[in-house]
């Protein structure tokens, strides 16, 4: 598939498949997102792929609006050093894991990190230096549904450009 119909078809999955991933296709999504744009060329990311049950289930239940990540078969998580754009690079390199994780099959859903009470428990929990933040937290696995990537109901595109002013 080409970018753009990745782009398109990329959605949040919350349900997966018991279908394990295999370890080189995390590998390849985690390359992927080494090649996000970053402020400077700093690349303050540093990434922990969880895939034990039984830290998905802790992260699970730390988190407020990630309880699905105990059916994932893996959760990225990214962490960046203290850098003056560490939340826009970390972003970055997030939406290239959601994007390469779709281009491969693989459902993935972005559980936010940065600035929630519990970032410093994952952080805790997956042993991070103290000074690195927490970004974001990526479920993925194979969705339940073939219907899972299909074109979503958008807001019309005249609806939302603006040329030259709002």
């Amino acid at each position: 598939m080409d970018i753009l119909g990745v782009i398109k078809t990329r959605r949040s999955i919350r349900e997966f498949s018991d279908r394990p991933i295999a370890g080189e296709l995390i590998e390849k999504i985690i390359d992927a997102a080494r090649f996000a744009p970053t402020a400077r060329n700093i690349q303050p990311w540093e990434f922990v792929a969880v895939t034990e049950p039984g830290t998905l289930n802790k992260i699970a239940d730390i988190t407020e609006h990630g309880k699905f990540i105990a059916q994932a078969k893996c959760c990225i998580v990214v962490f960046s050093s203290d850098t003056k754009y560490y939340l826009e690079d970390g972003c970055a390199a997030t939406q290239n894991i959601l994007l390469a994780a779709t281009s491969l099959g693989i459902g993935s859903c972005w559980v936010a990190g940065d600035k929630k009470a519990y970032s410093g428990q994952i952080a805790g929990l997956l042993n991070a230096p103290g000074s690195f933040k927490l970004v974001s937290l990526i479920a993925l696995g194979y969705p339940v549904s073939e219907d899972s990537f299909k074109v979503a109901e958008k807001r019309p595109f005249k609806e939302l450009i603006h040329r030259e002013k709002f």
